[in-house]
């Protein structure tokens, strides 16, 4: 059998062969064995936001897009307006739910490569006194930005409104203390910065929001409260559950702890972050952040300028040698991407930029370096 690729992309990623074993056996979604690991998961996933005091963990099957729109048509009253902060793709998927959910939307939009500023938050709620919900992303992937959501959650409570955050690359790598910063919820999914699979998603809510949330729903199959009170009661999803991608959530949380947590996996992906950047500069290649604003997750580089890079040749053939990439998502120059997250490390980051030199002299590239350098 040949060897799977490096997925040096922001979910899925390259897992541990624990976490594949994991998934090598089958139960039934009535099971105890199943019941109690669905149990602790809960609670671990709580425990690294250090929010079992107040929040609940409520799990989802399907991908993140699934778990944050079941918190927003949820956890938002349909009465309420949200003010959600854009500064990619991600931001603006938010607004799309809620505008198909007919919920009062209005927008904070900064650059892709800006992040939303605390005193420009503070201006729009001090605006808008109808504003109830601050809706951010803490690490945007359509740039790699890490936005500062410690600040925007204080002027957000200082305002006395609720936030909301979706930590989908953040979660488990970035600290995200509930003691230290004030959220009502928290969206993220099994195959980010855990290094699970993906098919599961979950979501940390404040238990007095979710117990007011009856009724808010848009949707049976998205209904967070609903699919919370089943698993309270009998501690069974309301339908079949992804039964493997638990289990080997569970697996990859076994290895989270022996990593040293949030501190250990962090550390981690900024050594990577660190050798993958600095090998790219070497051969002229630009990133679109400054290092104070890159998020140890996914790195964004500028298309080169010299003629002979094409990105589907460069993309083949670093496919070819092991290593899957990912195109750019932005609007605001040509961009590819390149993540630092998975069951990945040095010797991995290495071997992938000493893949991207051979790849760039095959295809007669002198250097990376894009137009505006």
């Amino acid at each position: 059998m040949s060897k799977d690729p490096t997925l040096l992309t922001p979910g899925p990623l390259t897992t541990s062969a624990a976490t594949k074993r994991a998934m090598l056996h089958d139960w039934g979604s009535r099971e105890s064995s199943f019941i109690e690991t669905n149990a602790r998961v809960r609670e671990r996933l709580l425990a690294i936001a250090n929010a079992g005091d107040s929040h609940v963990c409520v799990p989802l099957q399907g991908s993140g897009t699934f778990v944050v729109e079941a918190v927003l048509g949820t956890v938002i009253p349909r009465q309420s307006k949200s003010l959600v902060l854009i500064n990619g793709a991600y931001g603006k998927r938010m607004t799309r739910m809620l505008e198909t959910m007919g919920r009062a939307t209005v927008t904070l939009e900064t650059p892709e490569d800006r992040p939303p500023s605390a005193e420009a938050v503070d201006t729009a709620l001090a605006s808008d006194n109808d504003v109830t919900h601050v809706l951010a992303v803490h690490c945007e992937t359509t740039s790699g930005i890490l936005n500062p959501i410690e600040e925007i959650a204080d002027v957000t409570a200082k305002r006395g409104r609720v936030l909301i955050i979706d930590a989908m690359s953040a979660f488990g790598a970035i600290p995200l203390d509930a003691e230290r910063i004030s959220f009502d919820a928290v969206m993220a999914s099994a195959n980010k910065c855990l290094e699970g699979v993906p098919g599961v998603g979950f979501a940390i809510v404040r238990r007095r929001a979710l117990e007011a949330a009856e009724g808010n729903a848009h949707s049976l199959s998205l209904d967070l409260f609903d699919q919370w009170r089943a698993m309270e009661g009998n501690g069974q999803w309301r339908f079949t559950p992804p039964t493997h991608v638990i289990f080997a959530l569970a697996a990859a949380l076994d290895q989270f702890d022996a990593e040293g947590g949030v501190e250990g996996r962090g550390r981690r992906y900024a050594e990577n972050c660190r050798i993958l950047t600095a090998g790219m500069r070497r051969m002229g290649f630009c990133t679109l952040l400054p290092d104070s604003l890159q998020a140890p997750i996914i790195v964004t580089f500028l298309m080169p300028a010299d003629p002979r890079f094409r990105f589907q040749e460069f993309y083949d053939s670093l496919r070819d040698k092991g290593f899957v990439i990912y195109p750019g998502k932005l609007t605001v120059a040509e961009t590819f991407r390149m993540g630092c997250i998975g069951h990945i490390g040095p010797a991995e980051m290495r071997a992938a930029v000493d893949a991207v030199q051979e790849t760039i002299e095959e295809m007669g590239v002198e250097t990376g370096a894009p137009a505006a350098a």
